[in-house]
């Protein structure tokens, strides 16, 4: 009895906050008005910097610490909840599979920028490999959807293979050119191949699982419909927990442990014997691997793809995401993306100035915030350990 008590009491910051946040956003999306989405956005910085004031935020992360895997269903169950709310809107569907497909390339992001040190500017680049990946096979093949995913994803981490030759041979800022090179490049060979459908882009066949059509609306008896994306929202919140699981599996394994050390002090790791290179190339492709998955299935639920969906700018989204939330930390992805795609939707009177917004945020978030909104933690070493 004693011990359930304990556990609820450990429990009790972390599902509070949860059940606050799913209400929250339910409201945020419910609201059509602009002054009202305004006002919902005011009241939730001012709740947020209350919380901090009085040391909630505190106490809410230490129970994600101490609890991970029950609040980690506890957000499953969030979601879920959010999608069932909005079972029949289409729009609101949307954005939550879309927050959902974003945070899964950004956890491949993450590997490379977080836990490696390895710069990738052209996320969204290998997001498009992923995408027409999935065009292809979908059209002209019978794979199973399954498997082309699968497929996005090995295709982009193959590519990635290729491009982390010239990444390896530079440093720093120089990498990075690497990298936003091959962002444009892309692009470019995309608008001119018409085998790939050129400045026109492709048709992509929406996912079917076993006979299962994503694309038709879901009926159940004479009263109930729901919109097809509940099938896309659900599957990429399976997919997501997949990723999330690998990422920290990796994160908090010998892995992990030694792409920190190559991310700390390339010199000292190769010091002790770690290859420099070889955890490189692993953070690299796993990370796109990740974002080549999530492009495939992006391609499947929005249907069409064209080179103007993966230009230098959209790699710029997905740094801000890592940026803004904290680089090596998951979570902290999560709340990013549901800020940058969602908020930017809502307020519509901003939607043409989001790129310039997005600058600005990363600009700031350099300059005040370095580390992002939810900092990594100290890795620990042992459990039950705690830095004094």
């Amino acid at each position: 009895m004693r011990r359930a008590r304990s556990l609820l009491a450990s429990l009790l910051p972390g599902l509070v906050s949860a059940a606050g946040v799913t209400v929250y956003v339910i409201l945020l999306m419910s609201v059509e008005s602009q002054a009202g989405v305004v006002a919902l956005l005011a009241a939730g910085v001012l709740a947020v910097l209350a919380a901090a004031r009085f040391g909630a935020v505190a106490r809410v992360a230490r129970a994600f610490a101490e609890q991970e895997n029950y609040l980690n269903l506890m957000v499953i169950l969030a979601v879920l909840a959010v999608t069932g709310f909005f079972y029949e809107d289409h729009f609101v569907l949307l954005m939550v599979t879309t927050v959902i497909v974003y945070v899964i390339a950004c956890l491949g992001l993450n590997l490379q920028f977080g836990y490696s040190g390895v710069l990738n500017f052209a996320g969204a680049a290998f997001f498009g490999i992923g995408c027409y990946t999935a065009a292809v096979l979908t059209m002209n093949t019978p794979v199973p959807h399954l498997v082309v995913l699968l497929a996005g994803g090995v295709m982009a981490a193959v590519i990635g293979s290729l491009l982390i030759l010239p990444v390896l041979r530079t440093r720093s800022h120089y990498s990075a050119v690497v990298t936003i090179a091959f962002s444009l490049l892309f692009k470019i060979f995309l608008e001119v191949n018409d085998t790939l459908g050129g400045p026109q882009g492709l048709r992509v066949a929406g996912m079917n699982v076993l006979g299962w059509e994503f694309n038709d609306d879901i009926e159940i008896g004479e009263d109930f419909e729901a919109a097809f994306y509940v099938s896309y929202a659900v599957v990429g919140l399976i997919l997501l927990v997949l990723a999330f699981a690998l990422v920290r599996r990796l994160e908090r394994s010998w892995i992990g442990l030694n792409m920190d050390a190559v991310r700390l002090d390339e010199t000292a790791a190769a010091c002790f014997g770690l290859s420099i290179v070889r955890w490189k190339i692993t953070a690299f492709t796993l990370g796109n691997f990740l974002i080549g998955v999530a492009g495939a299935f992006y391609a499947m639920m929005i249907g069409f793809i064209a080179p103007t969906n993966f230009t230098f700018g959209d790699s710029l989204i997905l740094v801000s995401i890592v940026l803004l939330g904290g680089m090596g930390n998951p979570w902290g992805l999560v709340v990013a993306t549901v800020i940058l795609i969602i908020v930017p939707e809502k307020l519509q009177a901003i939607q043409e100035y989001r790129f310039l917004l997005f600058a600005a945020l990363v600009i700031l978030i350099l300059l005040f915030r370095p580390a992002g909104l939810l900092p990594r933690q100290l890795r620990t070493y042992l459990p039950g350990w705690q830095p004094r």
